[in-house]
């Protein structure tokens, strides 16, 4: 099986190995200028979330994919379910506004969890409130169960490797059939 494969890539020659290689490496740099026009078009740093606990249920559910909104000068409103990362925590939160106040210059938030029976002040690493700058996007639409891939490929390092491999490797393949 894999020796009639062997041979393919032995006859396309050093030439053709870099022309695949630069196709898979075109791929890539494709979807990574995509991911980036997204977040420029959202104004948000990760557009495209995933959701991991069931601190949200039931609105949403572990394995939802959220899609988020970052609108520019417009205010939070109580209600507005909002994606916020504060400093010293690597994962985003996704919670319900609960309280709004602003100023002149900032809005702060009170956030907290539709399944939860406190607000999210313990989770602030000493902040009283959330501010502007900590969210993320506000959620505009979502998939359900869609982000449970993500999930198994973070709480399985080698699966994520597997399918990179195999995805890598039928590119090659079929790169390779269409030359012949």
């Amino acid at each position: 099986m894999f020796q009639s494969e062997i041979a393919r890539f032995r006859k396309l020659g050093v030439q053709g190995l870099l022309f695949q290689a630069l196709n898979f490496l075109s791929v890539i740099a494709s979807g990574l200028m995509m991911w980036k026009a997204l977040c420029l078009v959202t104004n948000s740093e990760s557009p495209i979330v995933v959701v991991l606990s069931g601190s949200m249920e039931p609105a949403f559910y572990r394995g939802d994919i959220l899609f988020l909104w970052n609108p520019a000068n417009v205010p939070y409103a109580v209600g507005d379910i909002t994606v916020y990362r504060v400093p010293g925590s690597e994962i985003p939160i996704v919670h319900r506004v609960i309280e709004s106040h602003i100023t002149n210059t900032t809005q702060l938030l009170l956030t907290k969890g539709d399944n939860n029976n406190e607000t999210d002040t313990m989770l602030y690493n000493g902040m009283e409130w959330l501010e502007r700058k900590h969210i993320i996007g506000k959620v505009r639409g979502f998939l359900p169960y869609v982000g449970y891939v993500t999930i198994a490929m973070n709480d399985f390092p080698k699966l994520k490797y597997a399918l990179l491999g195999a995805v890598g490797f039928f590119l090659l393949i079929q790169k390779e059939h269409e030359h012949a």
